[in-house]
């Protein structure tokens, strides 16, 4: 028993050297504490992709959804972030990089092995001659220092760990601009169908004043079958209107991590905002995304990490040293003999020369440093998508924000010419085809405005995504809603 209590000890005071050593490196925070993350990798771990809180409304991000719940603009970007699949395989490949951060720190430990092996051997033919062997050893080995290597790993995980959290951030930004879309485009598709039905109604009032007319010897034939085309017309138009409404419906429910077909309550179709104005030039809005784009940020980790490795493999080849240190046990057990048992201990320190390799890690140091030069040709790359991003997203609301104010002297224009179109037929003094033209032309203005304010709101989602900016002040229950 006696050598087994000697091997605790050793062990025991071995580890704690080991922890002396690593605690001042500041490799070991909360290593004594933590069994399940000794490195507190938990710490540099990036939140689960979710919205901020609003504090003034009550709301709670990623609470589970009751059923009869009336989705706001809110709502869906939270189910969205919460549980889209997209947002959660980016989350989980963030934290397989902080493992990994975990993983390079662990080469600064020792690594402790222990074996124990029994046997049983006969010396006879009938088997009664036998003998036991058992046997135990207990090995440390421990790399004291590697030109580098280890440390080269860790700066390469870390830089990683960054790529990943920021191409998180990326994803949560792009999954909130296509909850916006989706319930933009959601909202315009039930908008559409409003005022398909109003143009259906104002076609069969149409149709009712033409056989009014028709009846009393004042209409013609012609335009009655004119109205009744007008109104089928109107009726088609209505039918497509509901069925782009229902696809819209599916795309926003998978948007929001849900099946195409669950049922969806949305809320009030979003107001038409009153001023569009864009009050900063788009120049410095680009140089605004260089700084904040996490595609930009994540591109420039990659290329940090990409130049760790290349010291890492440089190291590689160069000497190493390394401590190792154990002790085993021995015990025989003849069959009609006396036992005999010994224990022996050994330490020494190695040093590990690579002379020769076959020129491997020449060509690894070559492939390193190529993957330095692609991965910063992908962070060019980036950059310039990133101002492509932003000119174009510039563009578009600045079109929308003109298309906006359009829209709305048109609207009011077409309902003023339909209502006279209207008023002159019914008074027996103009024509039906005024009336259905007009009609016409006030659907068209009624979708035209529709649509115009709801591109506006993606559009002025759009840039904040492409600037890097995209966050909840879109959101908040508590911004103005502004009518036209």
């Amino acid at each position: 028993m006696r050598p087994t209590s000697i091997a605790i000890s050793c062990t025991i005071r071995t580890l704690r050297i080991a922890c002396i050593a690593l605690t001042g490196m500041g490799l070991t925070p909360g290593f004594a504490f933590d069994a399940n993350d000794p490195f507190a990798t938990e710490a540099i771990t990036p939140r689960p992709p979710q919205i901020a809180p609003f504090p003034e409304s009550g709301f709670v991000p990623c609470l589970p959804m009751q059923e009869g719940t009336v989705y706001g603009v809110l709502e869906v970007v939270d189910r969205a972030l919460c549980q889209n699949p997209r947002t959660r395989e980016a989350w989980a490949n963030a934290r397989i990089q902080a493992a990994q951060v975990g993983v390079a720190q662990s080469s600064y430990l020792p690594d402790l092995d222990g074996r124990i092996g029994v046997s049983r051997t006969s010396g006879s033919a009938d088997g009664t001659d036998t003998t036991t062997l058992n046997n135990a050893a207990l090995t440390l080995s421990w790399l004291l220092f590697d030109f580098g290597t280890r440390a080269a790993n860790l700066e390469n995980a870390r830089q990683l760990l960054s790529a990943a959290s920021l191409t998180l951030d990326a994803t949560v930004q792009t999954v909130f601009l296509d909850a916006l879309r989706a319930y933009y485009a959601t909202q315009a598709a039930r908008a559409a169908v409003a005022a398909a039905v109003e143009s259906e109604k104002a076609s069969r009032e149409s149709l009712t004043a033409a056989e009014v007319r028709y009846k009393v010897g004042t209409g013609t034939p012609a335009d009655r079958l004119q109205a009744q085309t007008a109104w089928s017309q109107a009726t088609l138009t209505r039918i497509k209107a509901e069925g782009i409404l229902r696809t819209a419906y599916g795309t926003l429910a998978n948007v929001m991590g849900l099946d195409a077909s669950d049922s969806l309550t949305l809320a009030e179709i979003p107001k038409i905002p009153a001023d569009a104005r864009i009050e900063r030039d788009v120049e410095t809005l680009i140089d605004e995304a260089r700084v904040r784009r996490p595609e930009l940020k994540a591109a420039e980790a990659r290329v940090s990490a990409a130049r760790s490795n290349v010291d890492s493999v440089r190291a590689s080849g160069k000497p190493s040293v390394s401590l190792g240190t154990g002790a085993s046990w021995l015990r025989t057990n003849p069959s009609g003999g006396d036992d005999f048992s010994s224990h022996s201990n050994s330490i020494g320190v190695t040093l590990s020369i690579p002379l020769f390799s076959g020129f491997e890690t020449t060509y690894n140091v070559r492939t390193a440093e190529a993957r330095v030069d692609a991965a910063s040709a992908l962070r060019d790359n980036v950059k310039l998508q990133v101002a492509l991003d932003v000119w174009t997203a510039y563009q578009d609301l600045t079109t929308a924000s003109q298309t906006l104010s359009t829209s709305a002297d048109l609207l009011a224009s077409a309902e003023q010419s339909e209502r006279v179109a209207l008023g002159r037929y019914k008074a027996g003094v103009g024509n039906i085809l005024d009336v259905l033209n007009a009609q016409s032309a006030l659907a068209n203005a009624r979708l035209q405005r529709i649509q115009a304010a709801l591109d506006w709101y993606v559009a002025r989602a759009s840039l904040a995504k492409a600037v890097g900016t995209l966050d909840n002040s879109l959101l908040s229950p508590a911004s103005p809603q502004q009518t036209r």
